[in-house]
C-alpha cells in the first residue's frame, strides 16, 4: 500500500499537468468555454474570480425580497407575481409559498392560497404562522369557525404572540357585525 500511494499521486498530478503545456493554444469560446474579460494574458488559465462587470445574475432571494416588499406596501398582485417568480427559482422555499398564499389570498384566490398553504405544509408542517395566515384566509371567506379553529391553534402555540391576539380581536368584531339574510 506504501508503494501504490505515491505511484497514483504520480499519474494523477501528470494527468493534471498534461493539461497545462506551454505553447498550445487555448480552447475556442464556446457555451462551456466562454471567451476570457479582456485585458487577461493567459487565456488558457481558469478564472476564478470575476469582476462585478462580468458577472450577470440577480440573487437568487431578490423575487423573495421584492415580493415582501410590496405586500407590505399592499400591492398583492405584483407581491403575488414576485413569490411566483420566487416558488419557481426555489420550489422548497416555505417563505416563498407562504408570502404566494397570502399574496393569493388578498387577491381573493382562495383556490390558489390553499394549493399554496398546502405546498409550504409539504416543507416544513405546519407552523404557527401558517395557522395563523390559514386562520385569516378563512376569516377573509367568511368561514369564522374555520378561521376560529386555525387561529385558536396558533394561539395555543404562541399565545404572546400579538398579531395572533390581533387576528382573534378582529374575528372577534366580526361575529359582532354577522350579516343575516334579509
Amino acid at each position: 500500500m506504501a508503494r501504490v500511494f505515491p505511484l497514483l499521486t504520480a499519474g494523477f498530478l501528470a494527468i493534471a499537468l498534461a493539461g497545462c503545456l506551454p505553447g498550445e493554444e487555448p480552447p475556442a469560446a464556446s457555451a462551456e468555454n466562454p471567451p476570457p474579460p479582456p485585458g487577461v494574458e493567459n487565456a488558457s488559465t481558469t478564472l476564478s474570480v470575476q469582476t462585478p462587470g462580468d458577472v450577470k445574475y440577480y440573487p437568487s432571494d431578490e423575487p423573495l425580497h421584492l415580493g415582501q416588499e410590496y405586500f407590505n406596501r399592499g400591492i398583492y398582485g405584483v407581491a403575488q407575481r414576485y413569490f411566483q417568480d420566487a416558488v419557481e427559482k426555489a420550489p422548497k422555499d416555505p417563505k416563498a409559498w407562504i408570502g404566494l398564499a397570502a399574496s393569493y389570498d388578498h387577491l381573493r384566490r382562495f383556490d390558489l392560497a390553499d394549493r399554496a398553504y398546502h405546498q409550504a405544509i409539504g416543507l416544513t408542517g405546519e407552523t404557527t404562522q401558517i395557522l395563523n395566515n390559514q386562520g385569516y384566509s378563512y376569516m377573509l371567506r367568511g368561514k369564522l369557525t374555520a378561521a376560529r379553529e386555525k387561529f385558536k391553534e396558533a394561539f395555543q402555540r404562541e399565545p404572546d404572540n400579538p398579531t395572533i391576539q390581533n387576528n382573534i380581536n378582529l374575528l372577534n368584531g366580526s361575529y359582532r357585525f354577522v350579516e343575516r339574510e334579509q
